[in-house]
């Protein structure tokens, strides 16, 4: 467990220092240098973050002899084209997401890991994050019964939108693509397959992308999701999974806190007991507190250290994020998006 990953970060925008933050804080990981599209950008960024090697240019970064892994945060029409690149020059990827800009790209890119020999894994965050495998832990060992109903939001409130990718449609931005692909796999997780039927409607932002957006998916199992995603609408951003038998809320499910992060489950009122010997009903709420010991980025560059370092399971499979890219391929064509 001494090893430690080599990591250079491609791009210098606002998730690429979240993870530089992340990546110091890790236990199996380090950061070697960064990319950008300018030597000065690559310079401020690598001085921020206590980075040796600025590089400036993208393709210089993968020259470096020194990386062994990329973090691919470029805006998402360049994930494919960058994903490939680094794969071709013997760098293992994490790629932050969506991971393409539609299923094609995605097919593409994952051919080329196999084809490289290199770990190539989606960076949903979230998924590495303590508080989700406890809460997979409960729902698949029968708290709440059979998953009936999956329900996310995820919103925030963009104040300036003029030279912002996420409102470019020539950078495949909209709302449906940053944060919906969260809400959309959060529901094929916790439904564990995936969906027969999926249905999308949105507001068209006067940029041309989606700004809100709402959709459901069904699942041959019987579950039906539904979410909520905007970026320029505040909602309460939480989850909650309802099974037969009770429910969880999540009240922070995308980036819990440092410390303190909580799920709660309800169950049905519990029926009185016949005798002082029967066994005590669980109560009708709990409240669990998950013990959290490290930043969110740093489990997540620690959790694809682990997989190609050790051969660990990656944190998101390939299969999972074609499944995902799936379904966004298909809400984003109802929307003409796509």
């Amino acid at each position: 467990m001494t090893d430690r990953l080599a990591w250079g970060i491609l791009g210098t925008g606002n998730i690429a220092r979240q993870f530089a933050v992340g990546v110091h804080a890790s236990r199996r990981g380090r950061l070697g240098a960064v990319g950008s599209r300018t030597i000065e950008k690559a310079r401020e960024f690598a001085a921020a973050h206590r980075i040796a090697t600025p590089h400036g240019t993208y393709q210089a970064l993968l020259d470096d002899p020194q990386v062994q892994a990329v973090y691919n945060s470029l805006p998402n029409n360049l994930h494919h084209e960058w994903t490939i690149k680094a794969l071709r020059a013997g760098k293992h990827v994490l790629c932050e997401k969506p991971f393409a800009v539609n299923f094609a790209q995605a097919r593409e890119m994952f051919d080329a890991a196999a084809r490289a020999g290199r770990v190539l894994v989606e960076a949903f965050m979230y998924r590495t994050h303590p508080l989700t495998h406890a809460v997979i832990e409960a729902v698949r060992g029968g708290a709440i019964g059979r998953v009936r109903l999956i329900r996310s939001s995820f919103c925030f409130k963009v104040s300036r939108w003029q030279n912002n990718i996420r409102f470019d449609p020539s950078l495949a931005g909209g709302v449906m693509m940053d944060v919906g692909c969260y809400c959309i796999n959060f529901s094929r997780l916790f439904a564990g397959e995936e969906p027969e039927r999926v249905q999308a409607v949105h507001h068209r932002h006067e940029s041309g992308v989606d700004d809100v957006a709402a959709g459901t998916l069904v699942f041959p199992g019987g579950a039906i999701a539904s979410f909520t995603c905007g970026m320029s609408v505040h909602a309460d951003n939480t989850a909650s999974i309802c099974g037969t038998e009770g429910y969880v809320e999540i009240p922070v499910p995308w980036k819990p806190p440092a410390s303190g992060a909580t799920f709660t489950i309800g169950r049905s009122t519990p029926p009185k007991m016949e005798s002082a010997s029967a066994k005590p009903a669980p109560p009708a709420r709990e409240t669990r507190t998950i013990v959290v010991d490290g930043d969110l980025y740093g489990m997540e560059a620690d959790a694809f250290a682990s997989t190609v370092l050790d051969g660990a399971a990656a944190a998101v499979s390939e299969a999972d994020t074609l499944g995902n890219q799936r379904v966004l391929d298909e809400m984003r064509g109802q929307m003409g998006l796509l």
